[in-house]
């Protein structure tokens, strides 16, 4: 079983930068594809990033290529989503997965609770 916990989401103005963490549990993170996922309000969950294991090959979605990174450091059992020049369709909450496969799935095997991001014009 692995748990995610997600933390750095808030409120930030149009233009401006976030970075999510998500800390997941136990001893195999470098074994797990991990991503990142988002859902706004009425409309259903997207995929956003991911990254695979070692960290060589990454995964953007069309509309944050150019804006958001994703990265991870394996040694401390975390993954990174650096989000610059935030827009107000970029409000949602946002939700890391692992899975044990190279790349990410539509339903990976693990979710993170969410965490709110909040995009004011």
């Amino acid at each position: 079983q692995v748990q995610l916990v997600e933390s750095g989401g808030g409120a930030v103005q149009a233009g401006g930068s976030l970075r999510l963490s998500c800390v997941a549990s136990g001893r195999t993170f470098n074994y797990f594809a991990m991503g990142w996922f988002r859902q706004a309000p009425g409309k259903e969950r997207e995929f956003v990033a991911a990254i695979t294991g070692t960290g060589r090959r990454t995964y953007n979605e069309g509309s944050v290529k150019g804006r958001f990174t994703i990265s991870r450091e394996n040694a401390k059992n975390t993954v990174y989503l650096q989000m610059n020049s935030l827009n107000t369709e970029d409000t949602a909450v946002y939700y890391c997965a692992a899975d044990r496969g190279i790349t990410m799935p539509e339903n990976p095997d693990y979710w993170g609770q969410g965490t709110q991001v909040t995009v004011s014009s």
